[in-house]
């Protein structure tokens, strides 16, 4: 198996999946049957070094569900949050300033055990570039300073180079998504606009299942060893070359295929002389 140049020797990896207490794992076999949901993340932590926690983007993260999660993970663990739908999707023109503090007073306990690995800003589909949707960003970005940031933009009219110049500027990470090339969707972009980290989401690629509008459907693909040896070779080698650190997480959640398709990708990647970050 060839091995990666040198120069990508030194980015840290850690890969996961999106989420971790998905009940039909148990029935796949990721977990052991009969697992309960509050038994599932040190399980999870076992096998992967790092979570990326959808439950923030539902509702506000509460420190003390934090803490609880955290002290379930060993110390070399890490999460990557995303931002809540209200400070994203659902604006409140009035009260997301206040919701933006909360969200601060939430995640602290990641904060400060060293544990956070990324807040991800996920903008949604129908939001195109307008100046109110940029300016709204900014004020995102302005609030949350401080944080390792990451923004996945999901309408195309985001991909040009004047907002990959802003976002280097102010260090906040671009995600890169793999998923289908639609022209609806933010294309394959593999740009490294904050040194500090990487952040890529593979979603499968489902055509037929993201033009059906069914969520389960979206999500249900299976990645191949050849299609991850090509990801690697191609995609993450151009980011890895270029940032200390990386962070891979795979949202095809249908069946534990995102599971078994990280757990692949570990594998293809020791075979190629990178180590992943584990837990411990």
């Amino acid at each position: 198996m060839p091995r990666m140049p040198s120069s990508h020797a030194g980015c840290r990896l850690r890969v996961g999946t999106g989420g971790y207490a998905h009940t039909e794992w148990v029935a796949a076999g990721f977990y052991p049957p009969d697992t309960p949901s509050e038994r599932m993340l040190p399980l999870y932590a076992r096998r992967f070094g790092a979570v990326e926690l959808n439950t923030t983007w539902y509702q506000l993260p509460r420190a003390e569900a934090l803490e609880r999660q955290r002290r379930q993970t060993p110390p070399g663990f890490r999460f990557a949050v995303k931002l809540t739908r209200g400070l994203t999707h659902q604006i409140d023109a009035h009260g997301w300033r206040d919701q933006a503090a909360a969200y601060r007073d939430g995640v602290a306990p990641l904060v400060q055990a060293g544990q956070l690995a990324a807040v991800l800003i996920q903008l949604p589909a129908d939001c195109e570039r307008t100046a109110v949707c940029r300016r709204h960003l900014a004020a995102l970005l302005e609030s949350f300073e401080g944080l390792p940031l990451a923004v996945e933009f999901r309408h195309p009219s985001w991909a040009c180079d004047r907002v990959l110049a802003e976002l280097e500027r102010r260090r906040v990470t671009l995600v890169s998504v793999d998923g289908p090339q639609l022209p609806s969707l933010f294309p394959r972009l593999d740009v490294v606009t904050n040194p500090a980290f990487f952040y890529a989401r593979l979603y499968g690629r489902n055509a037929a299942g993201w033009r059906s509008g069914h969520l389960q459907r979206r999500f249900d693909y299976r990645y191949g060893a050849a299609q991850l040896a090509e990801w690697i070779e191609v995609r993450m080698a151009a980011m890895a070359g270029r940032a200390r650190r990386g962070l891979i997480f795979f949202n095809n959640h249908v069946r534990a295929q995102a599971a078994a398709d990280a757990r692949q990708l570990i594998r293809l990647l020791d075979d190629r002389g990178l180590a992943v970050e584990a837990s411990a």
